[in-house]
């Protein structure tokens, strides 16, 4: 019987906290037990093993996402629309570092609630860009290079990759104005 008001809903908030805090390549089934106060095997009966609990992760924190940069997005458009969602992309990243990792994982086309949430992200970046005329093969292309170029520039940032006496968020700053010239200037395709 599993504890009392235990559900996988708060098995897998649960362990998004649990990533946040240790680092989502240290979550691990045992520490989550403890963390809930049940043992090991309980765990099966709302998750399925780790990766299930990777996949159900990755779809929260992909949902969370989408709802942070549809939120910034809002009311907004061309440079204003793409400085909004990356700086709310990059402090989710800082907030939500386990989670930000898991958002990374493409949906599993046989869970729905990815899916969706992934859906809903790309939705965001998708009427950002519309607004800088792209859209269709230019859209995926475009959201691949904004993508790379933020999560590259986070990746560092976390690994503490940036050593050189220059304020990292000027350099953040720019290389977003630095996206704003390419979505402006992007090279249509016949």
């Amino acid at each position: 019987m599993p504890r009392a008001g235990l559900n996988q809903q708060i098995v897998v908030r649960e362990a998004a906290r649990l990533a946040d805090e240790v680092g989502l390549d240290q979550l691990t089934l045992a520490a989550l037990a403890g963390r809930l106060g049940v043992a090991l095997p309980s765990l099966y009966k709302h998750v399925k093993g780790a990766d299930a609990l990777t996949r159900k992760l990755a779809a929260l924190a992909t949902a969370e996402l989408a709802d942070v940069l549809t939120s910034a997005a809002a009311g907004r458009a061309g440079e204003d629309a793409l400085r909004a969602v990356a700086a709310a992309y990059r402090d989710y990243a800082r907030r939500h570092p386990g989670r930000y990792v898991a958002a990374q994982r493409a949906p599993d086309a046989g869970d729905p609630d990815h899916v969706a949430a992934a859906g809903r992200a790309v939705g965001a970046i998708y009427a950002i860009l519309r607004g800088y005329g792209l859209d269709g093969d230019d859209a995926v292309d475009a959201t691949r290079v904004l993508r790379s170029a933020l999560h590259g520039f986070l990746a560092l940032e976390a690994a503490g990759g940036f050593g050189l006496p220059r304020d990292v968020d000027r350099s953040y700053d720019r290389l977003v104005a630095g996206l704003d010239v390419a979505f402006r200037s992007w090279p249509r395709e016949d």
